[in-house]
């Protein structure tokens, strides 16, 4: 399998596929979300058109990176949206990282958004449809973000079929500067729980595949199916 582990302004052309990872926290809200019965998330360009879409869509459910502000309903942090009742609604993400990410390479015939809440599902999926170059973009830091490249050479592993242990990755990424900052208290908009939720590796059992949708970046959970 061709690998690449590449940053957002590093990217060159269209992968054949791409992994988008943003483990704190972008994606691991956004599996979340559909855990909390959330139908699907628009993947939103800006704060501006996030909110346009809210505007326009007021039973949507907008949501942000940092302190709250007026017009989103919830900002990008996991443990505090553990609780929210999102059944059948359709979110507005907006984040500095991950959505930025996924809208890079929108035009891939098959793009994953991915934290280690859905690492097995995505590298299952990745294997279903016999990738054999796949394009890993480490979203955070300019493509330097400890946990995201963790969670991303994790997932590139169990995809080639192969058994890395789990532990190592994961320690790399709660010692990562994001965890660091999320448990300091330096990151707005954020909870005590952040972090943890953010290492629960596999606690979900869904890809999680975005698609352009009416002019709209969405995405959406995917079940994977079994071996044959």
């Amino acid at each position: 399998m061709d690998v690449r582990f590449l940053g957002i302004a590093e990217l060159d052309g269209t992968p054949p596929a791409a992994v988008v990872v943003d483990v704190m926290r972008a994606f691991t809200v956004a599996a979340w979300a559909f855990a909390r019965g959330a139908e699907r998330i628009v993947l939103a360009g800006s704060l501006d058109e996030a909110l346009a879409l809210k505007a326009r869509h007021p039973g949507w459910a907008a949501l942000k990176d940092g302190a709250p502000a007026p017009g989103f309903d919830a900002v990008n942090s996991p443990a505090l949206l553990r609780s929210a009742e999102l059944g059948g609604r359709t979110v507005v993400q907006k984040t500095t990282a991950g959505t930025v990410g996924a809208l890079a390479v929108r035009d891939a015939p098959l793009v994953l958004c991915a934290g280690f809440v859905v690492a097995e599902a995505t590298a299952g999926l990745l294997r279903h449809r016999g990738c054999d170059s796949v394009t890993y973009v480490v979203t955070g830091e300019d493509g330097r973000a400890e946990e995201d490249l963790a969670c991303a050479q994790y997932i590139a592993g169990r995809a080639a079929g192969t058994a890395p242990d789990p532990a190592g990755h994961l320690r790399r990424a709660a010692h990562s500067r994001a965890a660091a900052e999320l448990a300091q208290g330096i990151r707005d908009g954020a909870h005590p729980d952040d972090v943890a939720l953010c290492l629960e590796l596999d606690r979900f059992p869904f890809a999680m595949v975005a698609g352009p949708e009416d002019g709209l970046m969405v995405l959406r959970p995917y079940a994977v199916p079994a071996p044959a």
